[in-house]
């Protein structure tokens, strides 16, 4: 575990902003290129009013505590518990929703994009079994999160994998529900993210947001989580 919180701490926020004041990662496709698995109106809605009002509200929350504005991200998340009384819950939720839409919207990639690196399928090949196997087992814990949340693929401090899920907009790393792992992979479940195209229908969200999964990005914050 030390491993990887000194990862955390000394990479920031490679993938994602590097302080709450900077907010939203910048997309590097097109509303509509994730088409046809996720429909354009609903990246739309979902980077520009849902992501951003969670940056808006993150920045606003912390107006009155220039040093913790100027913190990276996942520090501050890390130290929710710490933080003071009249902001916890607000940065809890606001900067939950930060990080990880910034994760999740960095490792999206349009189809035709979506290969993933030999070395990370061997990667997941001998510890799941197969690729099918490691798919289902994401699917499995985003089905099993009861209402809104997020499937999470961590790297542990011995490098191997694990999967875990947290509620509404927490990170796993959050002081107050601490998961041990470096994230590396992650999955939105709540309903904004895919009801206007797969109404109730989160399996076959989830059976096709596979392919649209950037794994170059995952095995490079996989290198990243081992240091290297």
């Amino acid at each position: 575990m030390k491993k990887v919180l000194i990862l955390v701490v000394s990479l920031a926020l490679t993938f994602v902003a590097a302080s709450a004041q900077e907010g939203q990662v910048k997309l590097k496709y097109s509303y509509a290129d994730l088409e046809p698995y996720i429909d354009s109106t609903t990246m739309r809605i979902h980077y520009s009013a849902h992501h951003a009002a969670y940056a808006t509200n993150l920045v606003k929350a912390l107006e009155s505590y220039p040093d913790l504005k100027s913190m990276p991200l996942m520090m501050l998340l890390r130290n929710i518990g710490t933080l003071p009384q009249p902001i916890q819950q607000a940065v809890r939720n606001n900067g939950g929703g930060v990080y990880n839409h910034n994760l999740f919207f960095d490792v999206l990639t349009p189809a035709s994009k979506s290969v993933m690196p030999d070395e990370l399928k061997q990667i997941i090949e001998k510890q799941y079994g197969s690729l099918e196997a490691f798919k289902k087992e994401m699917e499995k814990a985003a089905l099993s999160r009861f209402g809104s949340g997020w499937a999470w693929l961590l790297v542990l401090p011995d490098g191997k994998l694990t999967i875990t899920t947290t509620a509404n907009q927490d990170a796993p790393f959050m002081d107050v529900a601490l998961t041990e792992g470096y994230p590396i992979f992650n999955i939105d479940v709540w309903e904004h993210a895919y009801y206007l195209k797969y109404r109730n229908k989160r399996g076959d969200y989830l059976a096709n947001l596979w392919k649209v999964v950037d794994w170059k990005q995952v095995y490079s914050n996989y290198l990243r989580a081992i240091g290297e």
